[in-house]
């Protein structure tokens, strides 16, 4: 007779338990067990609870590689969830084997659970390991599809879809009598059908709602929501932020005309990866000397300052053409801006040229400084509202939700759980599913906040984002490599850079150490089968199977070396879907803080534009308010139920190695966040968006 002593772990959301009976089967090396129920005296697998049990079985089952847990109908009581954490079952000879589940249980069902030792294929030997793993992939590719969201768009999860209401009169903005925002509730319903992992917990989904719903009934209250009145004053904006204070926006509020913030934004803004060297003017954009001469500084000129390095240039050709749609029954504008920067001797990186089309000519002035006041800040204004586009279709939408949630499904799909990169990426996926099926319910919909708040509309965010995922490739989401191609490597005051290049360091290092410890040579990263197909449905459903010059057969976005097959890619590839998280937080982090300014649609001409026509571009307040709510909404803080970067509360690692890696990284993140902050003590305005006790493990809002 051999004794082994059972550990049961419930998860501790809110109605994580079960009154269901839960029996247990131990399936080892020499031997299976009988079917046991799991009970003892009192309530079992309640929500946080840890239970211990017993099983006797009839002789020693040798090494423990399975266990399965059935869950079945109890007594006269209804069928409900259980949210089970893991098992840990010690056997006769004290070894202790544990059994990550950290999944829901829905129905009446069987569960099989692999023992926690991360193993490839290579690594099976018998036989019902390797059926194990097979059926599991099989089953979740029969439960998780991909879906086509948007032709030349990445493709998603396939759920049924939840139409929202129509609005009866499209000339005004609010939804058949619901609140703005209030929609977003009702939305929430667009998720209903999703499997039980793939929903937020009770806290997150609670914390969700009342940070929303208080904020739509204040624009209720406060008059937005029905207002055809324009804004009075600029800075009257203000009163639609008056819960969300933080330093950053106070001074945004404040300074958000001058030219060295303007400038500083886009070091460290919510869009600092446009910024590129000028090394030689294009002809596009033909600024000239004489122009540009009064804003360099004595002793230098144009010239000079392009071979010292200190000209740049915000480029925002994707946005040439984009089809614009109309609003309150006005037809809106959209331009294409080139912005020429100058950093000067005092440190600050200063506009000192604007065009607003890709196309010179005399219907296309170049803006300076030394224009008419109301002249240079609509023209900078146009460029901040170019800048909100590409930030909100490019970096926020395409850059993390829709290529986050590709990889996700991917990892769900391709790799069993007992895989290492399973183990190593699951923490990441948490939630992204989830978030995004709501975005697409509110935003990205007809009669959603998309369509009804921006001047694209849908099809030009669309196709927006089409345009610059087919110019994506692996090499250009590698930042040590984007920072030298656009040669701001050195570019003093780029506090994202020196952030960014920190934090995935040491991501760069902690998944070196784990990818090397189960791939010690190419050949095994070569001859993992589960990992290929990853690679391909990423290539596939994210890519589009798009070719490149730049690429290899296995998978076209990658640059002749390294090959896909490659211990090299495989880390460059893990890097990128870990560091999607990292740049979610600085896009979207900073969203609130200063966006507020950044609402203009029509377009001036200049030398015709007043303060009086300044205020005249501003659509009302009916239409300014649900693009706040957006920025508000995506912004505004993380929900409770947080996971920040390096905490792995689920244990999926149990071999010494990746658990000692781990820990090294959390202590490097540790003295990344305590530099940060040591850092921001002594700036004018702080940076803090990648501090990592900030960074969410996943995406997750």
């Amino acid at each position: 007779m051999a004794t082994y002593k059972v550990k049961v772990a419930t998860g501790d959301d809110f109605l994580s338990g079960t009154m269901d009976s839960i029996s247990l089967t131990i399936v080892g090396t020499e031997g299976e067990s009988h079917k046991q129920r799991l009970n003892h005296f009192g309530r079992d697998f309640a929500t946080g609870a840890v239970d211990e049990y017993t099983v006797q079985c009839q002789q020693d089952l040798g090494e423990l590689i399975i266990i399965r847990l059935h869950k079945e109908r109890y007594s006269f009581f209804p069928k409900n969830p259980w949210y089970c954490n893991y098992v840990q079952i010690c056997a006769p000879n004290g070894r202790i084997y544990h059994f990550p589940a950290y999944q829901w249980m829905d129905g009446y069902e069987t569960l099989a659970l692999r023992e926690a030792t991360g193993k490839t294929t290579a690594d099976d030997c018998l036989p019902i390991l390797l059926e194990h793993r097979r059926e599991e992939i099989r089953a979740k590719q029969d439960f998780y599809r991909w879906r086509v969201f948007v032709p030349g768009l990445p493709n998603y999860v396939h759920i049924p879809s939840y139409r929202p209401p129509v609005r009866r009169n499209p000339n005004r903005p609010e939804w058949n009598g619901y609140i703005p925002g209030f929609p977003i509730l009702i939305n929430f319903k667009a998720t209903r059908f999703l499997d039980l992992n793939l929903r937020y917990s009770f806290i997150k989904t609670a914390s969700f709602f009342f940070r929303l719903a208080p904020m739509a009934l204040k624009f209720k209250i406060r008059g937005f929501v029905d207002s055809k009145r324009s804004w009075k004053r600029l800075k009257d904006i203000k009163r639609v932020f008056p819960a969300y204070k933080t330093i950053i926006s106070e001074y945004v509020a404040e300074h958000w005309a001058e030219d060295s913030f303007f400038g500083y934004q886009y070091l460290n803004g919510i869009n600092p990866s446009v910024i590129r060297r000028c090394t030689q003017i294009p002809d596009k954009f033909p600024v000239t000397d004489d122009m540009v001469a009064p804003f360099l500084g004595e002793g230098t000129c144009l010239q000079a300052e392009l071979e010292k390095g200190n000209i740049y240039l915000a480029d925002y050709r994707i946005l040439e053409g984009i089809p614009t749609v109309e609003l309150n029954g006005q037809k809106q504008h959209q331009c294409a801006p080139l912005c020429l920067l100058h950093f000067n001797a005092e440190g600050n990186l200063m506009p000192i040229a604007i065009q607003l089309s890709q196309t010179p000519g005399p219907n296309c002035p170049i803006f300076l400084p030394n224009d008419c006041e109301w002249d240079w800040l609509l023209a900078k204004t146009w460029v901040r509202n170019a800048e909100f586009y590409y930030h909100e279709a490019i970096a926020h939408l395409l850059g993390s939700h829709l290529i986050g949630e590709a990889f996700c499904l991917a990892v769900l799909r391709q790799l069993p759980m007992c895989h290492p990169l399973y183990k190593l990426l699951v923490p990441h996926t948490r939630y992204t599913i989830q978030i995004n099926s709501i975005g697409r319910a509110i935003l990205l919909n007809e009669g959603g906040l998309t369509a009804r708040a921006t001047s694209l509309g849908l099809k030009g965010i669309a196709e927006l984002m089409a345009r610059y995922l087919a110019e994506i490739t692996y090499e250009s989401c590698y930042p040590p490599n984007d920072f030298v191609e656009r040669g701001v490597q050195d570019l003093p005051g780029y506090y994202y850079r020196d952030d960014c290049l920190a934090v995935w360091d040491a991501l760069e290092r902690y998944v070196t150490e784990i990818i090397t410890y189960y791939y010690p040579c190419d050949a095994a990263v070569e001859g993992d089968p589960e990992l290929q197909c990853w690679v391909q449905e990423i290539f596939k459903e994210c890519l589009l199977g798009r070719e490149s010059s730049e690429g290899h057969s296995a998978c076209p976005q990658l640059p002749p070396s390294p090959l896909p097959g490659t211990k090299c890619y495989l880390l460059r590839c893990k890097n990128r879907e870990k560091n999607v998280s990292n740049k979610r937080l600085n896009v979207e982090g900073g969203m609130t803080d200063r966006e507020s300014y950044n609402i203009l649609i029509f377009m001036g001409l200049k030398e015709q534009c007043k303060k009086e026509g300044m205020l005249g571009s501003c659509p009302e307040r009916a239409w300014t308010s649900p693009r706040l709510v957006v920025c508000v909404w995506a912004g505004g803080g993380e929900p409770d139920d947080r996971r920040p970067l390096g905490y792995f509360p689920d244990i999926h690692f149990v071999e010494d190695v990746p658990r000692r890696s781990i820990e090294t990284f959390r202590q490097r993140l540790a003295q990344i966040s305590h530099n940060i902050r040591q850092r921001n003590k002594c700036l004018p305005i702080p940076y803090y968006y990648l501090d990592p006790v900030l960074i969410e493990n996943s995406i997750s809002i």
